[in-house]
């Protein structure tokens, strides 16, 4: 089972970056998407096997965005590709069998072509957006998630994404949203991580731990 709370990390540097997944582990968070953007694959690699290691210490499971090669090469837990990356079959040849592979969707057409692909979970965004992060894409909003879960009828984790705070949980499981991936809202303030915890009543010991 997929923890129900993503915290897609933040960051000015990678350092930042890495700084921010220790402490979103130390409190709490179960599931970490390192979410680096302009940076070689040289660098990633390094900065992947940081977090990889912060991750094994807490128990925290991994996820890389993009970089499914060196998901494999680090054994991180999986990754996240955005529409613009490879496509998840692609991805699947190259993973071990136990990786995840999380994509992401903006439309009902968008989720079914992933499920076709046998993702293993759907980030369905933006919940809302926000004049400083431009997107292309229209905020799907509660009736949006309603909308489109109603008509998918599918077992796969549906994760909502784009601005949700805690204050959006209890109405957002009611669409049948599996979970909420959260950058902003826990980077300001780790502690939260908590809070979204019980309100998603994700704490560790109703959670299935990944082992190897």
């Amino acid at each position: 089972m997929i923890p129900k709370l993503h915290y897609i990390s933040q960051g000015a540097t990678p350092k930042e970056h890495i700084e921010n997944i220790q402490k979103a582990c130390s409190a709490g968070a179960e599931l970490v998407q390192l979410d680096v953007k302009n940076i070689s694959e040289k660098k990633y690699l390094k900065l992947a096997k940081e977090a990889r290691e912060i991750t094994a210490y807490f128990q925290t499971r991994l996820i890389l965005s993009g970089a499914y090669k060196i998901a494999k090469e680090i054994k991180a837990d999986g990754v996240h590709l955005e529409q613009k990356d490879s496509c998840p079959a692609t991805a699947r040849i190259h993973l071990y069998t136990w990786q995840l592979i999380g994509a992401a969707a903006n439309t009902l057409k968008e989720c079914e072509n992933l499920l076709e692909k046998q993702v293993d979970y759907i980030t369905l965004r933006p919940f809302r957006t926000v004049a400083t992060l431009p997107t292309e894409n229209t905020a799907l909003g509660f009736n949006g998630y309603t909308t489109i879960l109603e008509a998918l009828q599918t077992k796969t984790p549906i994760i909502g994404d784009g601005n949700i705070t805690t204050k959006d949980i209890s109405e957002i499981l009611k669409t049948g949203i599996s979970g909420v991936a959260v950058s902003d809202e826990i980077t300001q303030n780790f502690d939260i991580v908590k809070t979204f915890n019980q309100l998603l009543s994700a704490s560790s010991t109703e959670e299935k731990r990944h082992t190897f």
